[in-house]
């Protein structure tokens, strides 16, 4: 779906109580029948402020348990539910039944922004390898790369004598 701006949404209102039809709108703005449907109804009961952007809105996990509650206990419908408390979609609130439901009937709070451990550079360490300690790694890397060129010699012998069988097929 493509966002649309402030102004899309409200002319997108204005042509649809204005007669234009709802597959007139979907192929003029590229977003789906459901979407539209969504923004009319939002504006219907809200008026257009609710269009207004707000960055990053938060919700209390109070605010997410009323309204998983009334969708699953009170068999409201997930539309008329966002639209009363005014999300800026629906499918947020369906993202939060299906995590609900997926943590036990539990909300768990995303957590936000960046996790320290990759802000985090790994320490190096200044050990410094001993003769003996080099030779034996070395040792086994050698062993390690004469073992990985054995099997890509017989791999290729594999795959040549299947493509002569395949030849002597045809």
């Amino acid at each position: 779906m493509s966002k649309l701006s402030y102004d899309e949404k409200v002319s997108l209102y204005y042509e649809k109580k204005n007669g234009t039809t709802i597959p007139t709108l979907v192929s003029k703005y590229g977003i789906a029948k459901h979407n539209i449907w969504y923004i009319i109804y939002l504006i219907d009961t809200h008026g257009f402020e609710i269009l207004n952007k707000k960055e990053n809105n938060k919700y209390s996990k109070e605010f997410k348990q009323n309204a998983i509650n009334r969708v699953l206990l009170n068999n409201e419908s997930v539309m008329r539910v966002a639209i009363d408390l005014g999300l800026p979609h629906d499918s947020l609130l369906q993202n939060w039944i299906k995590k609900y439901k997926e943590n036990d009937y539990n909300i768990v709070e995303r957590k936000r922004g960046r996790s320290p451990t990759i802000m985090k550079k790994p320490k190096e360490t200044n050990k410094k390898e001993t003769i003996e300690e080099e030779v034996e790694r070395l040792k086994k890397e050698n062993l390690y790369l004469k073992a990985e060129l054995e099997y890509s010699k017989k791999l290729k012998a594999v795959v040549q004598a299947r493509k002569n069988q395949q030849q002597k097929k045809k």
